[in-house]
């Protein structure tokens, strides 16, 4: 099956999805508003308008959210490095450190292939407030 034509009823785990989009995201990542702005096999940026609704009890952004940026833009770097294949890539490992809080405002998300192997990659994910100061990264 060709993954440009498969849809969603046709597809499998040999014709991943191509189109990524805020749109043609599950309702989790929907909430979480992650923009993407740049995809390539080495390198995915995108950004996140975060605000209110983002927010832990402590009125600062939830951890989660950053979790969910790192996770999304390293395996879809990941699996646009795999897709001629017909492959796709998940994540195994995801820590996230969490540097600096932030109430609001934009963020911008970027991720590098470290290390691209034949069975395995890894991905270095940053996120920086509107001022380039480290928020989080993964």
């Amino acid at each position: 099956m060709d993954p440009e034509t498969a849809t969603p009823a046709t597809r499998t785990a040999a014709t991943p999805r191509l189109e990524v989009s805020l749109e043609a995201s599950g309702a989790f990542l929907r909430a979480a508003g992650l923009v993407f702005d740049e995809i390539s096999a080495t390198r995915v940026t995108g950004h996140l308008e975060l605000g209110s609704e983002h927010h832990t009890p402590w009125g600062i952004v939830h951890g989660g959210v950053y979790t969910a940026a790192v996770e999304s833009v390293a395996s879809i770097g990941a699996s646009e490095a795999v897709r001629a294949r017909g492959e796709v890539a998940v994540g195994l490992t995801n820590t996230t450190h969490f540097l600096r809080p932030v109430a609001a405002g934009r963020v911008t998300v970027v991720g590098e292939a470290l290390y691209q192997g034949r069975t395995h990659q890894l991905w270095a994910v940053r996120i920086t407030d509107a001022d380039g100061r480290l928020v989080a990264q993964g």
